[in-house]
Formats: structure tokens, sequence, C-alpha cells
């Protein structure tokens, strides 16, 4: 059951829920959400343990598969059976079956002071995937595009913590977070070329609300962000850049959301149990699992990389 309540923010009402238990598992940092609506699977990742996670709603199960590196991101493949995530070292194809691993790209796998982070794939079935500084105190990572082929292309520069990446339904606008810069940016996407152009801020988010980090679309092209740092999923209007609703999760730093199930009516969100003190770890003891709502509004079928 849902709790509403209104709050007042800069005049504007904002909308405001909680999100429920939905599997209990103490992640270190879970991250990279991503509804499979083939299978009616949640694909969801351990950074820190180096886990990939499939979670089954219907059957509360939650399948683990150990990676041989930190591991960044998940998306589904085009073909059955298959995902790609980024590692340590590259980007990699996994067979969710035998656990076999075969690399598709090795970009920045010199690159010791960055390790990926969150991607997502483009209208046209391309991995954008993005990199972190480790220190996160210099924009040394980059965003790239990775083709069916293995094929890299760096697309944005310059950036400290790649984060979260989506498309409006009719593919024409790019939404992008660089965590440290509080922003969320727009982009046009050339649907034909697979390609951005006209930067700019379409989002400033306050910092008492937390920092923005993964982030969900919604069918009327309204953007939910995980708030590290935040106890929440913030909805935004980025037509606007105004705050339409939070979703309070009991969990102190909040990494990614997806929707999810048959209808893409609810929201799964994933969270970490890092970064907290004494007394928020009594008081978040659920921190690191997955939690789910259902925020009124359906969500968009993901793109699945196109191989």
């Amino acid at each position: 059951m849902l709790l509403f309540m209104t709050l007042a923010c800069n005049s504007n009402k904002v909308k405001a829920m909680e999100a429920t238990l939905a599997f209990s598992i103490p992640s270190a940092l879970g991250e990279g959400a991503f509804w499979n609506y083939k299978t009616q699977e949640l694909l969801w990742i351990d950074i820190e343990k180096q886990y990939l996670y499939v979670y089954n709603p219907k059957l509360n199960t939650n399948k683990k598969i150990e990676m041989p590196s930190k591991i960044g991101t998940v998306v589904p493949s085009s073909l059955n059976n298959t995902v790609i995530v980024a590692l340590a070292d590259g980007i990699y194809k996994v067979d969710l079956v035998s656990h076999q691993l075969t690399q598709l790209s090795d970009i920045e796998r010199t690159m010791t002071e960055n390790r990926f982070n969150d991607g997502k794939c483009d209208p046209n079935g391309n991995l954008w995937v993005g990199s972190m500084h480790l220190n996160q105190d210099k924009p040394n990572a980059n965003l790239y595009k990775i083709d069916a082929d293995g094929i890299a292309t760096e697309m944005i520069d310059q950036v400290t913590i790649s984060n979260g990446i989506v498309w409006t339904k009719d593919g024409k606008i790019m939404y992008y977070i660089d965590t440290p810069t509080g922003v969320i940016k727009g982009y046009d996407f050339d649907v034909k070329n697979s390609t951005i152009s006209n930067e700019r801020v379409v989002v400033k988010v306050d910092p008492k609300h937390g920092f923005p980090d993964g982030m969900a679309i919604d069918e009327n092209d309204n953007l939910w962000v995980g708030m590290w740092n935040g106890n929440a999923v913030a909805q935004f209007n980025p037509r606007s850049g105004k705050l339409l609703a939070k979703i309070n999760v009991p969990a102190h730093n909040v990494t990614s959301c997806a929707f999810g199930g048959e209808n893409l009516e609810t929201l799964y969100i994933t969270t970490a149990s890092l970064d907290m003190n004494e007394e928020e770890e009594i008081k978040y003891k659920h921190a690191g699992a997955v939690f789910q709502v259902k925020p009124g509004v359906k969500g968009v079928r993901s793109t699945f990389f196109n191989e």
C-alpha cells in the first residue's frame, strides 16, 4: 500500500511515496537495475562484491553469478540467455547458463585510474557505457558508444563519475548524469547515426536532495533518479527542470531504478550499504536490498544490445 502526501518545494506540489522491500540482501553497492521484459526478470549488480544478479519477482529468487572483477553495468543482449557487462578490463558478453565470458571490447584496459560504471543501450541497440575516476576527484573518465562489433567510440570526455543515461520514447533526446556535477544534461540524439549534439543542462539538482545516480524514464518522458546520500528516488520533469515527486527509500544511498513487471508499473530500486555512519547503519537495516513501489505511471521498454 502506498502512502501519499504533498510537500512544499519552491511553491510546487511534490508528491511523496514510500518504497517497500522487494528482496532483502546486504549488497555492498547494488546498482545497474535493468528490467528484462522478455524473461520478466530484473538484472542488477553488486559492484564491490563483483556479482551479477538475476532477480525473479514471481519466484522471489535472485540468481548470483560471480564476475572476475568489479562489474559496472549489465544490459540484456538480443541473443537469448546472454547479457553484456562492463568489467575492469573491458566489455564482455556473459552466457547466463554456462557463465562463460567473451570479450567484446578492451577499451580503457590500460586506464587503471578508472573503472566502468553505468550504461544503457540507445534506440539502435548500441551500448553507451561510461567510466569513473576511482578517486572521484578528476574528470579523467569518458562515455563511450560500443556497437555490435565491439568498436568503441568516445562520445563525451572529461567525466568524473559517469552514471544514469536514458532516451526519450521517440529516441530524439538522450539524458545523462555525471554525478559530481549535480545536474542532468540533455542532448539531441540523431537516431540515424547514433550521435549526440546540442548539450544543455535540463535539471539542476538541489544538493539537499543528494547526488544524482542511476536513472529511468517513464512513458511521459519524465526522469526517475536514484539519489546517493538522499534516501530517495526523485522524479524530475526535464522540460521544466522541476522536481515532481519523491519516493522515500529506507536506505541512505539509492543507486538506480528500473520500471518492471508485466505492465511496467513497478519501479524496482537498488541501494547500497556503503558510506553510512553507525546511526544510519542501525536506521537502515535493509540498506543494500532491492525495493519497489508502484508510482502511478508506467515505464517504457529499455532497448537490448543489438548483436
